[in-house]
């Protein structure tokens, strides 16, 4: 967003968590150094204001001009989800953009369903594959979400697999579908996420479809007795419409600790969004093998707060004669 910013960066996470004591050093220090912005991806809590240690970090740094941005939470749809709700910071959430990356499924009975997916490997034959849904090909009673150890490798090998979403991350039920010889995978909403779609950089092809479609093809591959399917991917799409649209995952409001303060402030772009990230374990909880930066496509809050983080730079430089006071 602010491509000439100088970006001073604090650790404060570690393997164990982020400490709120180690929030509150870093922002402290970031103050000390003199910084413009202080962008904060990071959960804060519901508790009263003097409790949390973020709020006492932002009302320290707000009493010296700077402006501080903070992520609302990925806690939605559910009312009274969001942290960060103090007045003098600004809590984001996250809103879609114009673009999309839709894959078709379509089932041996004819039927299509609007998907999306970031695959952009080997892609699956042109002729029907064989279909089969987790639930059913499973040793475990958890088999439906494709967790590590469930699936039965001679009730999936060699077809599309469809996974109920939940619990486990949505990628890693790709490497559970690929350890145990599946082609592909259709990735299912459940009631807990309804119609909203989040693009994946899954391992083999898969896509990710809503609850209606994924109801459709439960009922379709327990029913037919030699259910197919297919997968076709289709690229980047821009231009599409209504946008933005508050993310389901985007907590909300209203603010419990102050209910006349009306949070989160404003949505950003968190949906689908190119960032890079660093360390052993990636944003779709699957460990990696060093801790090199690497980029994805990833959903969140912690996508949209930087952004208003950006923009509050080059306002902040544009306008430099401007009160430093919110």
């Amino acid at each position: 967003m602010a491509p000439r910013a100088r970006v001073a960066t604090y650790k404060v996470c570690w393997v164990g968590g982020c400490f709120s004591s180690d929030i509150l050093k870093g922002m402290e220090v970031a103050v000390a150094d003199g910084v413009d912005v202080l962008s904060l991806s990071l959960g804060g809590g519901t508790s009263d204001y003097y409790r949390d240690s973020i709020a006492v970090g932002a009302y320290s740094a707000m009493e010296r001009g700077i402006f501080v941005s903070c992520s609302a939470g990925n806690a939605g749809p559910g009312a009274a989800s969001l942290t960060n709700g103090a007045p003098w910071i600004t809590t984001v959430g996250a809103g879609t953009l114009d673009r999309d990356f839709p894959a078709y499924v379509t089932l041996g009975n004819g039927n299509k369903y609007n998907g999306v997916s970031l695959y952009n490997g080997k892609q699956l034959p042109t002729t029907p594959v064989p279909f089969v849904y987790a639930g059913n090909a499973s040793n475990s009673s958890m088999g439906a979400l494709c967790m590590t150890g469930t699936l039965i490798p001679a009730k999936v090998a060699g077809k599309i697999v469809l996974c109920d979403r939940g619990t486990n991350a949505r990628v890693q039920k790709g490497f559970v579908v690929r350890d145990a010889g599946g082609a592909g995978m259709v990735l299912a909403n459940t009631a807990a996420n309804g119609e909203e779609l989040v693009a994946d950089a899954h391992i083999l092809p898969g896509a990710g479809v809503g609850e209606r479609a994924g109801n459709a093809m439960r009922t379709y591959a327990s029913s037919d007795p030699k259910p197919t399917a297919n997968i076709v991917f289709a690229g980047t799409k821009v231009g599409i419409q209504p946008s933005p649209v508050v993310a389901a995952f985007s907590s909300r409001g209203p603010n419990t600790v102050t209910r006349g303060i009306l949070k989160p402030d404003l949505i950003a772009p968190g949906v689908n969004i190119l960032a890079a990230w660093s360390g052993s374990v990636g944003p779709s909880g699957i460990a990696g093998d060093d801790r090199r930066t690497s980029f994805n496509i990833i959903s969140g809050t912690s996508m949209s707060c930087p952004h208003v983080s950006g923009l509050a730079a080059l306002l902040r430089s544009a306008h430099q004669d401007w009160s430093r006071r919110r």
